[in-house]
């Protein structure tokens, strides 16, 4: 006999939530699985991450008006030209790293007026 799962999707759509219930129930008897859904568990470094008090700004795509995000990335980071265009042409590329969050997104806003994409870290 071939699979037929349109068949078996047919089947669970008129079937009633009684009867589901019993076919799960089944299933985790006879295949020695459980449909429960996993736990995650979280240790000392899941506190951290909502207290997380230092960001990443990185440059994740320059974007059509590269030169305008070259300048913001010049300005944000008071290197030169040359460094600032590395940075935008090496994207993804972090701008710059260990910031407040005020800060992060300061940065962040002004390089998405310049038309960039940003991602904080």
């Amino acid at each position: 006999m071939a699979f037929d799962k349109d068949a078996i999707i047919a089947s669970l759509k008129e079937a009633s939530i009684s009867d589901l219930n019993d076919l799960v129930k089944a299933i985790e008897e006879e295949f020695d699985v459980s449909a429960a859904a996993p736990v995650a568990v979280t240790g000392a470094a899941g506190g951290d991450a909502a207290a997380k008090d230092s960001f990443t700004v990185e440059l994740t795509e320059p974007g059509a008006a590269k030169v305008k995000v070259i300048k913001a990335v010049k300005d944000i980071t008071g290197v030169g030209l040359k460094d600032a265009k590395d940075l935008v042409d090496g994207a993804p590329s972090a701008i710059k790293e260990d910031v407040k969050e005020d800060e992060a997104n300061d940065i962040k806003e002004k390089l998405e007026a310049a038309g960039a994409t940003v991602t904080l870290k």
